[in-house]
C-alpha cells in the first residue's frame, strides 16, 4: 500500500487554534504557552495528529518552519506515559551535526519543562564520561549524531532494545554526508515494533528507498508547495542582492553593509576556515562584535560562539557551512555570502538563516570575478534576476541605496556604537572535555574520510576538530622543563636538576626509544655543542 500524502494546501486540513486542539497533553501545551508558543505552524498541524497516533511519517518543510516540535511533542508525550530507564531510552532523534543536536535538544527541553522529560545530547568532540553518566542515570529521549550513538551502543553504554520511536531529522543532509550505512545500522538495532518519523527538506531517491525498507505505510505530509520545499523558489520574505566585487574591497564593503539601517544579528558565510578567521579578525579590528565558527575550533569554542550569538553578546557570526545546519536563531536580519557558495542548494540553505518564523530578512552575495561562472549556475538554477551582477565598490551609490546604508558610513564602527554588545569575551567557555581528534572509536569522522566523503560537515560532525588538534604530536610532555640559553640554565628551572635534552630530539634516525634506569637501559647520547668551531661552555662543568 502506497503512502498517503497530505499537504498544507489540501482542503481536508483544518487550521487548529492551539496545540491542545491537536491532542498535545496539558503539561506540554502549558510549557509552550509559557514561552509564547500558542499557534502551531502548518507542518505541526499536519504532522501532530498523525504522529500522536503512533503512525510513521515522512515530513517535508523548509527550514525554520517548526519541524522540531512536529516530531518532538509526540516523542515527549510518549515518554510521559512510558519513561526510559538506565541506558534504555524510549525515543531517539538522529541528526547530522552537533549544532543541530544541541538545537533540537534545547527545543525539547523547553517543551518538557512541566512534564519532567529527560533529554540527553550525545555527539563527538565531547568527552564520553558525561554522556555515559547521563545514560546510566536514566533518560527518556536521546538526541545524537550517528557515529557517537553507535560508539556508545557498541560499548554497551546505550541500549536500543527499548526504543519505541525514532526520528531522522534533516535526513537529506545525513545522506549528503554519507551517514546512510550508520542510519541503517541504527534502525536494525531497534525493535520491530516502533514508530519512525523521517523529516527532510527534499526527497532524494535514497530517502524513498529508506522509507520503503524501514517505514510501514507512512503518511507523507508537506507544508508548502513542492517548489518552495525543494528550494527552487526562495521565499519572498528575503530581499536578495548580488554584487560583482573586487577581492581587496570586500572587507570594506562588508564593514559598511553591517552598519545598514535595520541591521541586527547577521551571519557571514565563507568557503574556508582560514577565510572565516581572517574576516572575523578584521571585523573585530574595525570595532564589530564578531566571532568565527568552523570545524578547526574545539567544540567548547564553537558552542561558546553560538551561545554568544544567540544571547546577543555578539551580533556577527562568521562561519563555514557547518553553522548553516542546526543554527536556529529567529531574529537574523542579514546573511552575507562573503564568497559565492558552491551550488544552489548551499545558497538556499545559507540565506534560509534569515526570514524565519514569519520575519523578513536580507541576503547579500559578493561575487568575485573568478566566481562568475559558479554564480551564473546558481542564478539559472534558482531563476534569480542577477545573471550579470552590477560591478560594485564600497563607495558605489547604488550599494548604499540598495542596502539602506546611511550616507557617510565608513569601514569602521563608530566609537559610540562599540559598547552595544558585550563581545565574545563576555561569554564563558564551558568545560565540556573536548576530545580533539577521534579516540576510542569515534567512528563517524573516520568513516567519512575513509569513504572519501570528508568534505563539508562529514569529517567535522564526528571528529570534533579539538582545540588541541593543531598542537598534537609535536611536544613530548614528559621531557624536562629545564630550559637553557647559551649553555646556561634559564631562570625558572629547578636548580638541583641538570639541563636535559629531549630524547626524541636527540635520538638518531631509527634508534630505539628505550631508555631508563638499570641494566639493559640505553643511555641517551648527548651531542657536544660548538660555536664557531670551538666547544661551547658545558653547563655541567661550570
Amino acid at each position: 500500500m502506497e503512502a498517503r500524502t497530505l499537504s498544507s494546501t489540501d482542503e481536508t486540513t483544518t487550521p487548529a487554534t492551539t496545540f491542545r486542539d491537536l491532542g498535545v497533553s496539558t503539561e506540554l501545551a502549558d510549557a509552550l504557552e509559557a514561552e509564547g508558543i500558542i499557534e502551531p505552524f502548518p507542518i505541526q498541524e499536519l504532522a501532530l495528529p498523525i504522529a500522536l497516533n503512533n503512525s510513521d511519517i515522512i515530513g517535508q518543510a523548509r527550514t525554520g518552519t517548526g519541524k522540531t516540535l512536529a516530531f518532538g511533542l509526540p516523542l515527549l508525550q510518549r515518554t510521559q506515559e512510558n519513561p526510559g530507564t538506565s541506558k534504555r531510552p524510549r525515543a531517539l532523534v538522529v541528526v547530522p551535526t552537533r549544532e543541530l543536536a544541541i538545537q533540537v535538544a534545547a527545543d525539547l527541553t523547553t517543551a518538557s519543562k512541566r512534564s519532567g522529560g529527560r533529554i540527553l545530547t550525545v555527539y563527538g568532540g565531547r568527552s564520553y564520561e558525561p554522556q555515559i553518566n547521563g545514560l546510566k542515570e536514566g533518560v527518556d529521549v536521546v538526541v545524537g549524531t550517528p557515529g557517537r550513538l553507535l560508539d556508545l551502543e557498541n560499548q554497551k553504554h546505550l541500549r536500543l532494545d527499548a526504543v519505541a520511536a525514532v526520528v531522522l531529522d534533516e535526513a537529506d543532509k545525513m545522506l549528503d554526508l554519507g551517514f546512510l550505512p550508520d542510519i541503517e545500522r541504527i534502525l536494525t538495532k531497534i525493535p520491530d515494533e516502533r514508530q519512525i518519523m523521517l523529516f527532510s527538506a527534499t526527497m532524494p531517491s535514497e530517502i524513498v528507498t529508506l522509507s520503503r525498507n524501514y517505514l510501514r505505510q507512512p503518511t507523507h505530509v508537506r507544508a508548502g508547495d513542492d517548489n518552495e520545499i525543494d528550494g527552487s523558489v526562495i521565499t519572498k520574505r528575503i530581499a536578495q542582492h548580488a554584487f560583482r566585487t573586487h577581492q581587496m574591497d570586500k572587507p570594506e564593503m562588508l564593514a559598511r553593509l553591517l552598519q545598514s539601517e535595520h541591521h541586527g544579528q547577521s551571519m557571514v558565510f565563507c568557503q574556508t576556515k582560514r577565510a572565516c578567521d581572517r574576516v572575523a579578525s578584521d571585523l573585530k579590528s574595525r570595532g564589530f562584535a564578531a566571532a568565527a565558527v568552523h570545524g578547526d575550533l574545539g567544540q567548547s569554542q564553537r558552542e561558546r560562539a553560538l551561545r554568544a550569538f544567540r544571547n546577543g553578546k555578539i551580533n556577527i557570526l562568521v562561519a563555514t557551512d557547518v553553522a548553516a545546519r542546526g543554527l536556529d536563531v529567529d531574529d537574523v536580519t542579514h546573511v552575507v555570502n562573503y564568497e559565492t557558495p558552491d551550488d544552489e542548494k548551499t545558497y538556499t540553505h545559507r540565506i534560509g538563516r534569515t526570514g524565519r518564523a514569519g520575519r523578513t530578512g536580507t541576503a547579500v552575495t559578493f561575487v568575485d570575478w573568478q566566481e562568475m561562472p559558479r554564480w551564473k549556475l546558481i542564478n539559472g538554477a534558482l531563476d534569480l534576476d542577477f545573471h550579470e551582477p552590477e560591478e560594485t565598490y564600497s563607495t558605489s551609490a547604488h550599494f548604499f541605496e540598495a542596502l539602506q546604508i546611511p550616507k557617510g558610513t565608513k569601514g569602521r564602527l563608530a566609537a559610540d556604537k562599540r559598547g552595544e554588545h558585550a563581545g565574545l569575551e563576555a561569554e564563558e567557555v564551558e568545560d565540556i572535555g573536548d576530545t580533539g581528534q577521534p579516540r576510542g572509536g569515534d567512528r563517524g569522522g573516520r568513516q567519512a574520510r575513509s569513504r572519501g566523503r570528508g568534505r563539508g560537515d562529514a569529517g567535522r560532525t564526528e571528529t570534533g576538530g579539538g582545540e588541541q588538534g593543531g598542537r598534537r604530536g609535536g611536544r613530548n610532555r614528559n621531557r624536562s622543563r629545564n630550559r637553557t640559553r647559551n649553555g646556561e640554565t634559564v631562570a625558572g628551572a629547578a636548580p638541583e636538576q641538570k639541563p636535559t635534552v629531549s630524547a626524541a630530539a636527540e635520538r638518531p634516525s631509527g634508534a630505539s626509544e628505550r631508555s631508563g634506569e638499570g641494566d639493559g637501559a640505553r643511555r641517551i647520547r648527548r651531542r657536544r655543542r660548538t660555536r664557531g668551531g670551538a666547544a661551547a661552555r658545558d653547563p655541567e662543568n661550570t
